[in-house]
């Protein structure tokens, strides 16, 4: 089930620029960037689909 807010590539690219801007940031060193880099790519095939 797609959730009502799928995570778009906009949103992934402002949470990997905030990473980048700190890398000892939790964003930076949980791995959230990668996660919402991964989730964006997955929501824009299931579009594609």
């Amino acid at each position: 089930m797609k959730a009502k807010r799928a995570l778009n590539r906009e949103s992934a690219d402002r949470i990997g620029e905030v990473a980048e801007r700190d890398l000892q940031s939790d964003t930076a060193t949980s791995g959230f960037a990668d996660r919402a880099d991964e989730a964006s790519n997955r929501n824009e095939q299931d579009d594609d689909e």
